[in-house]
């Protein structure tokens, strides 16, 4: 499904369904911007001030609300995809992966700061989230163990996330992982995380996805 783009104005909103995990955060906060369930027009960018939008953007979790002010400001990462201070991955409960940070996936720079990846094993759009999880009945803690971890000596910069063949998700970069409560968790440079939902360590990686017959690119 192609992105949907609508201009209001003072700011564009794109929308790319593909990667929406139906957080209903944007709907829930702002009814009047995005209206759900209707006939036509269901985004609306004028209905509150640009640095409400951008707000909205910066809160979407899946990275598939992107606002950019009118006319677009220069730079990699305007408007609601300025890079984050910290680099984190939030553990969402019997869910996805939510990642924000200057993301490279599979090498390839990101517009957006933020994405949420598969942990499920069930997307038809891995790496990303496709809501799968929710079908499959998918349980798995989203407030994991506390490691043993040193601080980092910086905590933001590129991170790049390689999903290995029919494997892990490999991280490399300065990442903090975060429990759906916000506890940090862990503090790594180099992880692997679990991306076929049979890990009994999640949300790392045991080699579990081996024994499962696990398959993905």
């Amino acid at each position: 499904m192609a992105t949907e783009v609508v201009a209001g104005t003072h700011a564009t909103i794109h929308f790319d369904a593909s990667k929406c995990i139906h957080s209903r955060t944007c709907v829930l906060s702002h009814p009047d911007v995005f209206v759900p369930n209707v006939v036509g027009a269901w985004i609306h960018p004028d209905a509150q001030p640009v640095e409400e939008l951008i707000r909205i953007g910066q809160n979407c979790p899946s990275g598939a609300i992107t606002v950019v002010r009118n006319p677009a400001t220069a730079g990699a990462y305007a408007d609601s995809n300025g890079a984050p201070l910290v680099n984190t991955v939030r553990v969402r409960e019997n869910g996805p992966l939510a990642f924000e940070a200057e993301l490279q996936i599979k090498g390839s720079p990101q517009p957006n700061p933020r994405a949420t990846l598969c942990r499920c094993g069930q997307s038809q759009n891995k790496p990303y989230c496709d809501g799968s999880h929710v079908a499959a009945a998918f349980v798995a803690s989203g407030e994991p163990a506390t490691a043993t971890f040193a601080a980092l000596a910086v905590r933001n910069g590129p991170l790049n996330l390689q999903p290995l063949p029919n494997g892990p998700l490999r991280v490399t970069g300065n990442l903090e992982v975060v429990s759906g409560t916000g506890r940090t968790c862990n503090k790594v440079n180099e992880t692997y995380l679990c991306r076929c939902g049979h890990s009994q360590n999640k949300p790392y990686c045991d080699g579990s996805h081996k024994a499962a017959g696990f398959q993905a690119d």
